[in-house]
């Protein structure tokens, strides 16, 4: 159909509504290969969104096509309502599909629920057998009933010790774990004290070191300025900026006695 004489919008909805028609006919052809209820249910569910999702548009089209029924030619006024009922008529199609699959669950879950004879036969069948059964018998059968009930009893029972030995097994291992994890961290601690201690020692010495360089560089120097000075005062006894040095200084002059100079 040539829509290219109508409005945008018409267009667009028309395109919409196509769109939702493909994906429910490929929708319904997967629910037929899908076995399983419950998927079969989730299915459904999906595929009648869809379906009330098409009629809303549906009915946005038909609104607009009275809208345009002015501004068009009869040709394509007639084309348009053909179309929209080409649209209902295979959405009605759709919607009678959904209910056969929702009435073939809604009797699976009957069956499902009331068992492979009907809830009400199987009922009468229970009544019958018991009217029928003498005291003796059903005193029998209410034992057995009773015995059958204990040991499911003590089944749960046993469950529940299991159960109850397993968080005990699981809780131990927990504070076996919180333990030991409390002394990695106590240790993580140790260590980071330990290193802490370490840095502070080592900085220390290197200040000592540092310390101890600078003096022995000072002694250094001392004795190289000694030895420079004994060394010039070898080499140039008569020399005048050194001569009063203790201990380098040149002999001093003989003294002469006082008779000696009568």
């Amino acid at each position: 159909m040539d829509l290219s004489d109508v409005s945008e919008e018409l267009a667009n909805l028309d395109g919409q509504i196509a769109d939702i028609l493909r994906a429910l006919s490929n929708g319904f052809q997967k629910l037929e290969k899908v076995k399983d209820a419950s998927r079969q249910s989730r299915q459904l569910e999906e595929l009648t969104g869809k379906m009330r999702d098409c009629k809303r548009l549906i009915k946005d089209f038909d609104r607009e096509v009275k809208e345009e029924e002015g501004r068009c030619s009869p040709e394509t006024n007639r084309l348009l309502t053909e179309k929209k009922q080409s649209m209902i008529k295979e959405l009605n199609s759709y919607v009678e599909l959904k209910k056969q699959y929702a009435s073939t669950l809604e009797n699976k879950r009957v069956d499902l629920f009331e068992g492979p004879g009907g809830g009400d036969g199987f009922g009468e069948e229970n009544v019958l057998l018991a009217s029928s059964m003498t005291n003796q018998q059903l005193m029998e059968n209410g034992n057995q009933m009773m015995d059958e009930t204990d040991q499911a009893i003590e089944r749960s029972k046993k469950v529940v010790e299991e159960t109850i030995n397993v968080g005990a097994e699981t809780a131990a291992a927990l504070k076996a774990q919180t333990e030991q994890m409390s002394r990695i961290v106590n240790e993580l601690d140790s260590i980071h004290f330990s290193i802490k201690k370490a840095s502070k020692l080592v900085k220390e010495i290197g200040r000592q070191v540092a310390t101890d360089r600078c003096i022995m560089t000072l002694l250094f120097i001392i004795v190289l300025g000694v030895i420079a000075i004994i060394i010039v005062k070898l080499v140039n006894p008569n020399n005048k900026d050194i001569r009063d040095i203790p201990g380098l200084a040149p002999p001093a002059m003989k003294r002469k006695l006082l008779w000696n100079q009568y």
